[in-house]
């Protein structure tokens, strides 16, 4: 069976790796990744954004019960634009660096630190600045920080961090440098709590308090830098579970779905060399050359793409392994990677699938005015070898030995006996074993010996 490397690794419980794939590949294994990395981003994005706008809209509501009076129509205007911007970041989002997304998260926290530092302009009280700077209060910019955990990357939420830092304590310094002071509130302060120097210090409002506001900095980034840790330990296991996903396409490929399932529980590695009775079929197109030959490329390909499907899905419909499509054919196993009591049943039954639903093809063929097809269908069963064989570069799960020398012969020899299938006696002693064996039976001729080219010994067959 057509495999590789990263497939592999995903069978024998080793992290996949990059290192030795081929470009095709790896455009293959990107493709997962962009995908979850876009959807991860794009409900990160609409969860922060709604979020956003759930709490806008109480803030929106409760600020007039808190301060009932025409400055708040300021703020109510600030709480619009913030809902803007969210639905900026909706539009502008990407899982690559986006300047327009990261201009709006700076326009955010700039927005933001204006409305706590700058007095409302409405408002008829003059404060100091620094009063008005502490009264701001940090605290919500963790409010931002929580939102933005959700939709940006673990390196976003470091600048985050650092933007709030440079923006909180650069206005500190604009306040402590050009501030407006009051001094008589100050003095008023240290007449009424004269002796009481301490809490004069802690409610002076022309005190800034600079260890408060740089020591509520060290705490954000530390939260900050906590959130994006955790931001690129999730980006990690997305990366693996749409590496996980990729590898499952891969097998989904080869082996029907109960199969994946089954090998993605597996604790044993698939690949281990290992010998086991298995049942191989080996289909063929009847004249496939004179018939390509006077058709386009194009009416070809999409003959073997349905031909293809078709073959695909009675092979998965009975249990059966893809192993590899070989240009107009395929070689189907049944009896791996696990072997089971009805392999060479479900091989035969299979091969039956295909012919009647040949039958039924060439039926819609011939009614729409195109030539009927032919197939050939050799059956065996035997012990095989299993194994992965390759380099490390590229790996290839096979399946070896004289079993599938025989079952490829069989399908050849159908031409010379003109018939659609040929089974040989061991699948057929292996099928006698089973409850139907009769019913299973039914319809099959014996031929006696037959000479196989390459082997020196004749093989009893069937023909069915």
């Amino acid at each position: 069976m057509s495999d590789d490397t990263a497939t592999r690794r995903f069978r024998d419980g080793v992290p996949p790796r990059r290192g030795g794939l081929s470009e095709e590949h790896l455009a293959r294994a990107d493709s997962f990744i962009r995908e979850a990395l876009t959807e991860n981003k794009r409900q990160g994005l609409v969860l922060a954004v709604r979020a956003r706008w759930v709490a806008l809209a109480v803030v929106a509501v409760w600020l007039p019960f808190f301060n009932f009076r025409w400055e708040v129509l300021y703020y109510e205007a600030a709480v619009v634009v913030f809902a803007l911007i969210g639905w900026a970041q909706l539009r502008a989002g990407r899982v690559a660096a986006s300047q327009r997304e990261l201009f709006l998260i700076f326009l955010d926290l700039a927005l933001l630190t204006f409305l706590i530092v700058v007095p409302n302009p409405f408002r008829e009280e003059t404060w100091p600045t620094a009063f008005q700077y502490e009264l701001g209060d940090f605290a919500w910019f963790y409010v931002f920080l929580a939102a933005g955990a959700m939709a940006y990357s673990w390196r976003t939420m470091f600048a985050f961090g650092f933007w709030t830092t440079a923006l909180w304590l650069g206005t500190l310094g604009l306040v402590v440098l050009y501030g407006d002071e009051i001094p008589e509130l100050s003095q008023n302060l240290v007449a009424a709590f004269a002796g009481y120097d301490r809490i004069v210090e802690r409610i002076d409002p022309n005190d800034p308090r600079v260890a408060d506001r740089i020591r509520e900095t060290i705490i954000f980034l530390i939260v900050a830098g906590t959130l994006a840790v955790n931001g690129y330990r999730n980006n990690r296991l997305i990366l693996q579970q749409a590496n996980v996903a990729r590898e499952r396409a891969n097998l989904a490929r080869y082996f029907p779905p109960t199969i994946v399932d089954q090998m993605a529980e597996r604790d044993q590695p698939l690949g281990v060399v290992r010998s086991q009775d298995v049942a191989v079929m080996f289909v063929d197109i009847v004249g496939f050359t004179g018939f390509a030959a006077e058709r386009s490329p194009e009416e070809v390909v999409a003959l073997l793409r349905e031909f293809h499907g078709r073959l695909e899905t009675t092979v998965f419909e009975h249990q059966g392994t893809l192993d590899k499509f070989l240009g107009d054919g395929l070689m189907a196993t049944f009896g791996t990677p696990e072997p089971g009591p009805h392999d060479a049943v479900n091989a035969l039954r299979c091969g039956r699938a295909m012919l009647a639903d040949l039958e039924e093809w060439n039926s819609e063929r011939l009614h729409a005015g195109a030539e009927p097809i032919r197939t050939s269908i050799g059956l065996h069963y035997g012990p095989v070898v299993l194994g992965d064989i390759g380099s490390e570069r590229r790996l290839e799960y096979a399946v070896l030995g004289d079993t599938v020398n025989v079952a490829s012969r069989l399908e050849a020899l159908t031409r010379t006996l003109g018939v659609g299938m040929v089974t040989s006696d061991d699948l057929v002693a292996a099928v006698r074993t089973d409850a139907d064996a009769d019913d299973l039976l039914a319809g099959l001729d014996s031929v006696g010996l037959q000479q196989l080219r390459g082997r020196d010994e004749p093989i009893n067959a069937w023909t069915g």
